[in-house]
């Protein structure tokens, strides 16, 4: 019963705030989520990472172990995605990306921080920034093509992190009245990303239901997975270890659903597996983490 309950106070705040977004599109209000989304990617999440990257206690050689364990698990999920694509005989533009990227952001980072804290926090946004980086590369050459090293370089996130990790490594600090305005800048991110993501859902329009439920389903036990076995290879402690699991098992992003829109791929397809894996972790990410915590 303790254990039940711990889950669901870590779980709870999160499906909770994505709840109230959804509720608040259903009632008929207006939320501008191409605005806040672009407010939080270029503006809250970059200094939630900044500062936690600045204030983490990592030591270096640990951050090179859960790197290295995080490309690891990805390079096992983009293979193992691979090979269901293939056997689905789906199409790889529209299929193979949402598959790979999950929704480490908007779910990973405040699963992380409710579950293990401010640690527990620094591990996710270092593989987060890992995901984000090859998501704008690997992933949009996949959907349209056309990625390309500039592209990442404009990031904001990526920047952050960069320069996160530097005052990491060198232990130096911002001001400290600089650093209670990013806190305060970052802070923002969570909330604002968890609501978004309910929003998000609730506009879209999904086909393909059935396909999307085996695919997702799919997903989440090759991502649990593949994760697990980078963690154990890499013989990472428990805290990080539970961190790359709940980050690389998140369902598929809401942003893989704008790139397949954007990029012209078969966005209602990419809509129904956004849905269909973000309903399905209700369930899964809760009994991973009574393995976990």
């Amino acid at each position: 019963m303790n254990l039940i309950l711990t889950v669901l106070e870590i779980v709870a705040p999160v499906f909770l705030l994505a709840a109230i977004g959804f509720t608040w599109v259903k009632l008929g209000f207006d939320y501008r989520i191409e605005f806040v989304t672009r407010l939080a990617m270029t503006l809250s999440v970059p200094a939630l990472i900044f500062v936690a990257l600045m204030q983490t206690e990592i030591a270096p050689d640990a951050l090179t172990t859960v790197s290295l364990a995080a490309v690891a698990a990805y390079g096992l999920v983009t293979l193992g995605c691979f090979i269901i694509v293939k056997l689905g005989r789906m199409e790889l533009r529209t299929y193979l990306a949402p598959l790979i990227f999950g929704n480490t952001g908007n779910l990973g980072l405040p699963l992380a921080l409710f579950a293990f804290g401010d640690e527990g926090l620094g591990y996710a946004v270092v593989i987060f920034a890992i995901m984000a980086i090859y998501s704008f590369t690997f992933g949009v050459w996949l959907v349209s093509g056309g990625g390309s090293l500039s592209k990442v370089i404009k990031e904001p996130l990526v920047g952050a992190t960069l320069l996160g990790a530097l005052f990491m490594l060198v232990d130096w600090q911002t001001p400290r009245f600089l650093t209670n305005t990013i806190e305060l800048v970052g802070q923002m991110a969570i909330p604002m990303m968890l609501i978004t993501l309910g929003v998000a859902v609730a506009r879209l329009k999904p086909r393909s239901v059935s396909k999307a439920i085996v695919t997702s389903v799919l997903k989440a036990a090759l991502c649990i997975g593949a994760a697990w076995a980078a963690g154990v290879w890499f013989a990472l402690d428990p805290v990080p270890f539970a961190v790359l699991v709940l980050q690389v098992a998140t369902p598929v992003a809401v942003t893989s659903y704008l790139l397949a829109v954007k990029y012209e791929a078969d966005g209602d397809a990419v809509a129904g597996l956004v849905v269909v894996s973000t309903l399905l972790s209700v369930l899964y990410i809760p009994l991973t983490l009574a393995f976990l915590v």
